[in-house]
């Protein structure tokens, strides 16, 4: 009888010590890709710090066009994409550069040729042509940028230089020198 059990018992013994071996072999596995994968990721983030992260924007400064090319009164619109301004002439032929954003929350403000105003599609802000608040949230008028006249004639804006719109002041008194008088 004592034959009989050892012999059958044995192949369970085998079997048993097989699964156990192929599990460890299994843990192992991971335990060693595991290792790998995070000397892998360290070294991937190791290699991305050698590359700095650089943001391209446009440039500060940059030429609109001639002075004559704009008609007094108006907005021109056309470097809201590229550089985020509009250029205004006002009716007397001075002229400045403002920043297309809502002094409440960043917004693109639109240019509502009909009203003349810049009306805010966000929270209602109204702003009349010379960047003055005058309905909605907005806090104050909006930014205005330095505009010159450039070596070759053309309207030149450096938004390195910007004229901060103060609450209840208009900024054609406020910041003279944000005016270009041709």
């Amino acid at each position: 009888m004592v034959e009989n059990e050892l012999t059958t018992g044995q192949p369970e013994v085998e079997e048993r010590h097989d699964k156990a071996e192929k599990r460890r072999k299994f843990l192992r596995r991971i335990g060693w890709g595991s290792i790998a994968g995070f000397i892998g990721i360290n070294l991937a983030a190791f290699v991305r710090f050698m590359y700095p992260r650089v943001l391209f924007e446009p440039p500060t400064t940059f030429k609109v066009g001639n002075p004559v090319d704009y008609p007094p009164g108006q907005v021109n619109t056309q470097f809201i994409n590229k550089y985020g301004t509009w250029i205004v002439r006002q009716g007397d032929g001075s002229f400045f550069a403002m920043e297309a954003k809502c002094t409440h929350l960043g917004c693109t403000p639109n240019w509502l040729e009909a009203q003349q105003k810049f009306k805010c599609p966000c929270h209602g802000s109204g702003y009349y042509i010379s960047g003055f608040n005058f309905e909605g949230p907005a806090p104050r008028p909006m930014d205005r940028f330095k505009i010159s006249i450039a070596e070759d004639g053309q309207l030149l804006v450096d938004k390195s230089i910007k004229f901060k719109g103060m609450p209840g002041k208009d900024s054609n008194q406020m910041h003279p020198q944000s005016l270009l008088r041709v």
